[in-house]
């Protein structure tokens, strides 16, 4: 149960993240500078897949934002990553609206639901995550998918966290994030292995 290639390398970091966020609400600025060292990687990511290449001009909104109201703030690593996602989720929308850029939706989105769900290839998809080739890929899914891989994937959110930026529920992300690093797995040449992988992921249809 407890697989499905939750990002570690990420999530080591939060105790570090916490400390460095609470010393920052008291006025540490090398302390906010590490926090946005910790949590800039995955939300330039997260962006980029929203928004593609302004992803740096929605980080620096993002981040104004984030620094004028991190008084507000209470929470702790993980949290201030889930805050931080919201924020930037709310500036790409901004941005999209602005630029009347409407996210293309996938037809192919119903060929993945009668698939055996193979959990196997989801961490050799997300190996390759971290290029702009596969970031393009997930600007190709289904606006559920994408965002929910790149929350669960890139930023590195649990399914809970990710469901709140979102305002859905952590099933119907789940299902999201499945269906869509699923797809990915099949287009970065991922060889489907099947295994004892949740077969009941209809419940957001």
């Amino acid at each position: 149960m407890g697989q499905g290639g939750e990002p570690r390398r990420v999530q080591a970091y939060d105790g570090e993240l916490g400390a460095a966020v609470a010393r920052a609400q008291d006025g540490d600025e090398a302390a906010f500078a590490v926090a946005y060292r910790l949590v800039q990687p995955g939300l330039l990511g997260y962006l980029r897949g929203l928004v593609g290449e302004d992803a740096e001009d929605v980080a620096s909104d993002a981040w104004l934002e984030i620094a004028r109201d991190l008084g507000r703030f209470r929470g702790d690593g993980p949290g201030f990553r889930g805050w931080t996602a919201t924020i930037a989720r709310h500036r790409a929308l901004d941005h999209l609206r602005r630029q009347k850029v409407r996210p293309r939706s996938a037809a192919l989105e119903q060929d993945m639901l009668d698939l055996p769900g193979p959990y196997s290839t989801h961490d050799q998809a997300l190996e390759s995550l971290s290029t702009e080739y596969a970031l393009d890929l997930v600007r190709g899914l289904p606006r559920d998918q994408a965002e929910a891989v790149l929350l669960r994937v890139v930023v590195g959110l649990d399914g809970p966290a990710a469901a709140r930026v979102l305002g859905k529920r952590p099933g119907a992300v789940r299902t999201a994030a499945y269906r869509g690093l699923k797809r990915l797995a099949r287009q970065l040449g991922v060889e489907s292995v099947t295994d004892d992988g949740p077969r009941t992921l209809g419940e957001s249809t």
